[in-house]
C-alpha cells in the first residue's frame, strides 16, 4: 500500500522503540515535571542529527529536521505527561513512582514520534521542514497554551499541525481520520453559595444554603436539556461539593462550594453553558435569600479538524492502513489542548487503534496500557504523512 522510503528503517527500530516505551511507562512524570522524559527525547533527537530546542512550556522539546529546498513546514505533536493515579496492574514495566502512571498512553505517543523522527532523519525522504513537538502537561495543565505563549509558532512556523491519540476499541491495524469536531471544549466552573450558619435545630435564625444547593443541582441538567439545541452535544456535570462538617451534624453550614465541568463542540453552545450555569446559581441563591459567587474558567477549546489538513492526513492513513481507515467515528467529549496548536495553524487530530479494552480498561483507568502492537502502524503513519505533505517537487527531464 505504501511506497514510503522511511518505512525501510522502521521494522529494525521496533525493538528499540518498544523498550523505550516501557522505560517511559516505568518512569512517569506529571505535567511540567517531565525532566527525565524531555532529557531522553532531546538526547535521542540529537543523536539522530535533528536540531533540538528546549524550554518552551518549561519541559517542552522541539526537534527540527529540514531537508531539501521545500518551503512547506509542518508540525507533529506528541504529549509526554502522565497522570496522578496509581497503577493497578503488575506488569514488568509498571510504574516505579507511587501515585503516578501513564494511564492515557502518552508514553506510546512519545515513542511513536521518536520513531518517526529517527526514520525520517535516516531516509531524508522529503523536501521541507518538519517540527517534532513534544508537549508537556496535556492532562489539564495547559502545556500547549504555554508553549504557544512562549513563542512556539514564532520560532517554528507551521503551515499545518497534526496530532494523534491512541484509541481502545479500534484494532491496531485501524485508524480513524474524520473531518470536523473530534474533542469537546473542556471548561471548569465553580459556584459558592454563601448563607448564614446556625444551629441545625434552629434554621430560622440563619440562612441555610442547602435548599439552594438542591435547587441548583436539580436544575443544572435543564441547560443541555432545554437551553441547548437538541442536535448540539453538550455536557454539564457537578463533580465536587464541599459543605459542612461530618463531625458536626447539628450545624447548618455558612457556605457551600460546588465545582464541575462543561463540554461542547460549538462556540455558541459553550457560551450558553457559561451563561446558564451562572443564571441558575444566582437564581437558586435568590430564592433562598442568600448570595452566590460564580466563576467559569475556559480551559481548552474544542478540537475541530480542518478539511484540507484532514484530507492530507487521510491520504497518508490510506497508504498505511488501506481499507482499515475509518472516516466515520464518533467524537469524544474529552478534551485535548492540541486545540491550542490547531488555533495557530490548520490542524488534524486522528485516532490510532490500540486494540481491545483489556479487562474493560479505558483511558485514565489504573489498568490501562498503550499497546506495543500499535507502535509500528503509528510510526508508519507519521512518516508517510511527512513524505506526502513534504513531497519533493518533480522536475521535467
Amino acid at each position: 500500500m505504501s511506497d514510503s522510503i522511511a518505512e525501510n528503517f522502521i521494522d529494525d527500530d521496533l525493538a528499540f522503540l518498544t523498550a523505550l516505551r516501557h522505560d517511559l511507562h516505568a518512569h512517569p512524570e506529571l505535567g511540567f515535571e517531565e525532566e527525565r522524559t524531555s532529557d531522553i527525547v532531546a538526547r535521542l533527537l540529537a543523536e539522530a542529527g535533528i536540531e533540538v530546542h528546549r524550554g518552551l512550556g518549561g519541559t517542552g522539546v522541539v526537534g527540527t529536521l529540514q531537508i531539501g529546498n521545500g518551503t512547506r513546514r509542518i508540525g507533529l505533536r506528541a504529549d509526554m505527561d502522565a497522570l496522578a493515579m496509581p497503577e493497578l496492574v503488575d506488569r514488568p514495566y509498571r510504574s516505579t513512582v507511587p501515585g503516578k502512571m501513564h494511564a492515557c498512553g502518552h508514553d506510546g505517543h512519545t515513542a511513536l514520534l521518536i520513531g518517526a523522527a529517527r526514520a525520517l532523519a535516516k531516509s531524508r525522504s522529503f523536501s521541507g521542514t518538519v517540527h517534532f513537538i513534544f508537549q508537556p502537561a496535556e492532562e489539564g495543565r495547559g502545556g500547549a497554551r504555554r508553549m504557544v505563549k512562549d513563542g512556539l509558532f514564532d520560532l517554528f512556523p507551521c503551515d499545518a499541525v497534526y496530532g494523534l491519540h491512541n484509541m481502545p476499541g479500534l484494532a491496531t491495524d485501524e485508524i480513524a481520520v474524520v473531518e470536523g469536531p473530534q474533542l469537546a471544549s473542556s471548561d471548569s466552573w465553580r459556584v459558592t453559595l454563601r448563607g448564614t450558619g446556625t444551629h441545625g435545630a434552629k434554621p430560622h435564625l440563619g440562612h441555610d444554603p442547602m435548599p439552594a444547593l438542591a435547587a441548583f443541582l436539580a436544575a443544572l441538567q435543564t441547560i443541555p436539556g432545554r437551553d441547548v439545541d437538541p442536535l448540539q452535544p453538550a455536557v454539564v456535570s457537578a463533580c465536587s461539593i464541599r459543605a459542612g462538617n461530618p463531625e458536626a451534624l447539628n450545624v447548618i453550614p455558612e457556605t457551600i462550594e460546588i465545582g464541575g465541568t462543561a463540554r461542547a463542540y460549538d462556540p455558541h453552545v459553550r457560551d450558553q453553558l457559561e451563561a446558564g450555569i451562572g443564571r441558575l446559581a444566582h437564581g437558586a441563591a435568590a430564592m433562598a435569600g442568600i448570595a452566590a459567587e460564580y466563576t467559569y474558567i475556559r480551559r481548552i477549546p474544542p478540537v475541530i479538524n480542518d478539511p484540507e489538513a484532514t484530507a492530507r492526513a487521510l491520504g497518508a492513513a490510506r497508504d498505511v492502513f488501506g481499507a482499515k481507515v475509518r472516516t466515520a467515528f464518533p467524537p469524544s467529549t474529552a478534551g485535548d489542548d492540541f486545540a491550542d496548536f490547531a488555533a495557530e495553524a490548520p490542524g488534524c487530530y486522528v485516532w490510532l487503534g490500540n486494540g481491545p479494552a483489556v479487562e474493560g480498561a479505558l483511558h485514565h483507568n489504573g489498568a490501562y496500557d498503550f499497546n506495543d502492537a500499535a507502535i509500528g502502524p503509528g510510526v508508519r503513519y507519521w512518516t508517510r504523512l511527512v513524505e506526502r505533505e513534504l513531497a519533493p517537487e518533480k522536475t521535467e527531464a
